[in-house]
């Protein structure tokens, strides 16, 4: 027996024309609410709230920063103002140690280093050394 696989499940169905039903309410509810400014404070005073309720349902309705819904993106931001932030740099009041001294070789250097007194005779060394160990990589392959 084979079974449909669903797709597309992230897109919404469009149901009143080309909105979808959480695009149809933001849309609505914007309107409602300029509708009842309107009346209740007449066009002279309601101007400035009406025009601010309506861009953010229009911003709601229409505006996908990063093809995400617009209502994300305030999600976030309220979740930023409200919820405790956790510092991780802190810097502590009490005295710090200071670092230990790191290892040294019998010369006196640390380990891995070359050395800062390179003479000749060391340096030809090390050449030398070099030489075998690519003339040994260049047999072998």
């Amino acid at each position: 027996m084979q079974f449909k696989v669903p797709q597309f499940l992230d897109i919404e169905d469009k149901i009143f024309g080309p909105f979808t039903f959480r695009e149809f309410a933001y849309l609505a509810g914007g309107a409602g609410l300029c509708f009842v400014l309107y009346k209740l404070l007449g066009l002279i005073f309601g101007a400035i709230p009406i025009l601010i309720i309506a861009g953010f349902s229009i911003a709601l309705t229409f505006y996908k920063p990063n093809n995400k819904p617009f209502i994300n993106m305030i999600e976030a931001g309220f979740k930023y103002f409200t919820q405790n932030k956790l510092y991780i740099w802190k810097k502590h009041a009490g005295k710090t140690s200071p670092p230990a001294p790191l290892p040294r070789g019998e010369s006196g250097e640390k380990p891995g280093e070359v050395g800062s007194k390179l003479n000749g005779s060391r340096l030809r060394d090390l050449a030398w050394s070099l030489d075998v160990l690519d003339l040994s990589k260049q047999k072998k392959s």
